[in-house]
């Protein structure tokens, strides 16, 4: 299997309103970020109800960029919460850059 493109899908306008909405609320409630060779993983406190948040940024941005791969792990006793992002090279990179937009 061929590896995927690092792009992102959405048209501008969606991508806008994406980052308006459900990547507003994820980036304030975010506490941390660790930069991988491969991509980044994002800390969030559990008692924050974040959880279904990221499943539906999981589900959505499975389908916009198909190249990423994602982990969440919810750490016992109301540890926090890992979401990991990571890909083919350039993955870092591209995160990097949307994270400036």
């Amino acid at each position: 299997m061929s590896e995927l493109p690092v792009a992102c899908t959405l048209s501008e306008r969606e991508l806008a309103e994406r980052r308006a909405g459900l990547l507003a609320d994820l980036r304030r409630q975010q506490q941390e970020i660790r930069w991988l060779p491969d991509g980044a993983a994002f800390r969030y406190l559990s008692e924050s109800g974040i959880l279904p948040a990221l499943a539906e940024f999981i589900r959505l941005e499975s389908q916009c960029c198909p190249f990423l791969r994602f982990r969440l792990t919810v750490e016992p006793a109301g540890g926090p919460l890992w979401l990991e992002l990571t890909g083919p090279a350039g993955t870092r990179e591209f995160l990097a850059a949307f994270g400036r937009g």
